[in-house]
C-alpha cells in the first residue's frame, strides 16, 4: 500500500497537532508585539506631556535709545522738516499735436530742449533721461493717466524750503510745463486722496542749470534749510540725499561725494553745448526717480547740492547720482527772486570748440586758452576787433584755462562792463577792450540751419595721403554759407587718417596748416608737401549750419 495515498491515523493526528502549535506561537508573538508597542507609545506620550522648567530663562529687555556717532539721525531731524514733496499736473491741450509741441521746444532762445525727451515715459521719470538716453518712450505712467491726451499727466519730485515765507528751490524739469503744482510739507498727510497739497506758483526758472524757484502761500513761518559752500565739499565726504523717490516721502539715503566738477555733455542745435553751465557733484547716495529737486546735505546739516540726475540702465539707482552745487544754486536763486525773475548772463559774442587736439595746439602755438570759431557781428568781440582764428588767452591779465573757464568768467560779469581780453593772432599777442553783452541775445544770433541736398562730383586728390576726395564748393552751398573759397569733402575712406580724426563728408576745408585753401589746385599743392609724422590741422566749416564759423580738426600723419 502506498502510504502517500492512504496516510495512517497517527500521522494525521501529529500533523493537526503541529499546525495548532504553530498557530498559537504566531498569535502569542503578535500579542507580545502589540503589548510592547502600547507600553512604548504610552511612555513617549508621557514625555511629551512633561512641562519644561524655564525658571532660569531671562526675558529680553529693549535698551534705551542710543545716539550713534555718525549723527545721521540728528541731521535728518534738523533738515527733514524743510524737505517737501512736489506733485504736478499737466492738462493736455486739444492742439497739442506733434507740430505744436515742437514749437514749444523752440521758444527758448538758447535752443534748449529740456524736458521733451522725458515726456510720455511715466510719472516717475523726473530725472534727466535727456542726459542718458532714457528708454521706454511712449510707455504709460504709473498713475495710469500719462501718455493719453484725454487725461492729465502727473509727475512728482522733491524740493526744499529756503525762506520761511514759502520760497522753495527745485529742478526746472520737475515743474516744467505744469498747469498745476502742489507742495506737501513734512507735516501734511501722505494720503493723496485726503490732501493733494498746497497750491504753488513758479517764481522763475533757469533752464541752463535746471533750477526753479516756486512759492506757496503760508500764514505762518515754515521750517527752512541752509545752503552751504559747495567749494568746501571734498571727495570722500559723507552726504545724505533726502526726497520722495517713487512718492515715498521723507526718504533718506547716505553716501559719499564720489567726484566734483562733473559734466554731462548734451549738444543742442548746431552742436552748441547747452550743458556748459551744469557742473555736478557726483555721489553714490541712492538717488531715484522722485528725488529730483531734493537736497544733498553734508554732515553740518547744510545743502551742498540739489539732486538732479542719475546715470542708470535699470530705471533705478546704481550709485551714480549728480547734484547741482549749492554755490551755483545760490547765485541763480538770487537772480530769480529779483525784479525780473530771470537769469542774465554776460557774453562777448564768440563761439569756440570745447576741445581741440594736441596737433591743433602745436600748429597754432598755444597751450592754454581757446581758438575762436565765430565772431557774432555787432557784439562786443566784433566791435573790439576779435577775428575767427584768434586765440583768446587771458581776461584782465588772468590766464584762460579753457572754454569752461572763459564761459564761467564772462557769464558772471554784469552787462555793460568791459574786460581786457588777451589774444594771439598770427603768433603776435594783443589786448582788446571788450564790452560784455547779454548772452541770451548773443546766443540767439548763433542759431540757424539749412539743408544741403547737393551731390558734388568727387576728386581723387588727397586720397592716398589723407583718405579723402574733394570737389569745388557747389554754388548753392556757397550761397547758403557765404563761403566760396575752399573745397568740399565728398568721400572719406574708412580707416584712413581723415576717418581717424573725424574729418567728415560734406565739410568745407578753407585752410590746412594755416595755409589758405581757395580751390582744388591750392588744396593739391598743400597736400603734396605733407609727409609722415607731420601735424596736419584743417580749418573746416559745416555747410548745414549758418554762421557756424571756423572749426579746427587736426592730427599727426601716420
Amino acid at each position: 500500500m502506498d502510504i502517500r495515498n492512504n496516510p495512517s491515523p497517527s500521522l494525521l493526528d501529529r500533523m493537526r497537532t503541529h499546525r495548532l502549535t504553530t498557530t498559537f506561537t504566531l498569535l502569542a508573538t503578535l500579542s507580545i508585539g502589540i503589548l510592547v508597542g502600547s507600553v512604548l507609545t504610552q511612555n513617549v506620550s508621557g514625555k511629551e506631556q512633561d512641562k519644561v522648567d524655564t525658571s532660569d530663562a531671562k526675558p529680553i529687555v529693549i535698551p534705551s535709545p542710543v545716539a550713534l556717532s555718525n549723527g545721521f539721525s540728528q541731521i535728518v531731524k534738523e533738515v527733514g522738516p524743510a524737505v517737501v514733496n512736489i506733485n504736478t499736473e499737466e492738462i493736455p491741450k486739444q492742439s497739442a499735436n506733434k507740430r505744436g509741441r515742437r514749437s514749444m521746444q523752440q521758444q527758448n532762445p538758447d535752443g534748449d530742449d529740456d524736458q521733451q525727451q522725458g515726456q510720455g515715459q511715466g510719472d516717475m521719470q523726473d530725472f534727466f533721461n535727456r542726459f542718458f538716453g532714457g528708454q521706454g518712450g511712449g510707455q504709460g505712467d504709473d498713475d495710469g493717466g500719462g501718455g493719453q491726451m484725454s487725461g492729465e499727466r502727473r509727475a512728482l519730485g522733491s524740493g526744499f524750503i529756503v525762506d520761511p515765507r514759502g520760497y522753495i528751490i527745485t529742478n526746472n524739469h520737475v515743474v516744467d510745463k505744469a498747469d498745476k503744482i502742489y507742495v506737501k510739507l513734512s507735516t501734511d498727510p501722505d494720503d493723496q486722496d485726503s490732501f493733494e497739497g498746497h497750491p504753488a506758483h513758479v517764481v522763475g526758472v533757469d533752464k541752463d542749470t535746471d533750477i526753479a524757484v516756486i512759492k506757496i502761500d503760508t500764514d505762518k513761518p515754515l521750517p527752512t534749510i541752509k545752503l552751504g559752500n559747495s567749494d568746501g565739499a571734498q571727495v570722500g565726504d559723507w552726504v545724505l540725499a533726502i526726497g520722495s523717490p517713487y512718492n515715498l516721502s521723507k526718504t533718506v539715503t547716505a553716501g559719499i561725494i564720489s567726484a566734483k566738477d562733473r559734466s554731462i555733455p548734451e549738444s543742442g542745435p548746431n552742436n552748441i553745448d547747452q550743458s556748459q553751465f551744469q557742473r555736478f557733484i557726483q555721489t553714490d547716495a541712492a538717488i531715484n526717480p522722485g528725488n529730483s529737486g531734493g537736497p544733498l546735505v553734508d554732515m553740518a546739516g547744510q545743502v551742498v547740492g540739489m539732486n538732479t540726475a542719475i546715470y542708470t540702465q535699470s530705471m533705478g539707482s546704481i550709485g551714480l547720482g549728480f547734484a547741482m552745487p549749492s554755490n551755483t544754486i545760490a547765485k541763480i536763486y538770487n537772480m530769480l527772486i529779483g525784479p525780473t525773475h530771470k537769469v542774465v548772463r554776460g557774453s562777448i559774442g564768440v563761439s569756440f570748440q570745447p576741445a581741440v587736439s594736441s596737433a591743433v595746439n602745436r600748429m597754432y602755438g598755444f597751450t592754454n586758452g581757446v581758438i575762436v570759431s565765430t565772431v557774432v557781428p555787432g557784439r562786443g568781440a566784433a566791435k573790439a576787433g576779435i577775428e575767427p582764428g584768434d586765440i583768446l588767452v587771458s581776461i584782465d591779465g588772468r590766464s584762460i584755462k579753457g572754454g569752461d573757464d572763459l564761459v564761467s568768467d564772462i557769464s558772471a560779469r554784469p552787462i555793460g562792463t568791459s574786460i581786457k581780453l588777451g589774444y594771439i593772432r598770427n603768433g603776435k599777442q594783443g589786448v582788446a577792450n571788450v564790452v560784455i553783452g547779454d548772452r541770451a541775445q548773443t546766443y540767439a544770433d548763433l542759431l540757424g540751419g539749412g539743408d544741403d541736398n547737393s551731390s558734388p562730383q568727387p576728386s581723387d586728390v588727397g586720397q592716398t595721403t589723407l583718405g579723402i576726395t574733394v570737389s569745388a564748393i557747389p554754388p548753392d552751398v556757397a550761397s547758403k554759407t557765404g563761403i566760396s573759397r575752399g573745397v568740399m569733402i565728398t568721400s572719406v575712406r574708412p580707416g584712413s587718417f581723415a576717418d581717424e580724426i573725424s574729418l567728415g563728408k560734406g565739410l568745407i576745408i578753407s585752410a590746412i596748416n594755416k595755409k589758405p585753401v581757395t580751390d582744388e589746385a591750392s588744396y593739391r599743392a598743400i597736400v603734396s608737401t605733407l609727409k609722415s609724422k607731420d601735424d596736419v590741422v584743417f580749418v573746416v566749416h559745416f555747410p548745414m549750419q549758418k554762421n557756424a564759423g571756423n572749426s579746427y580738426i587736426g592730427g599727426t600723419l601716420p
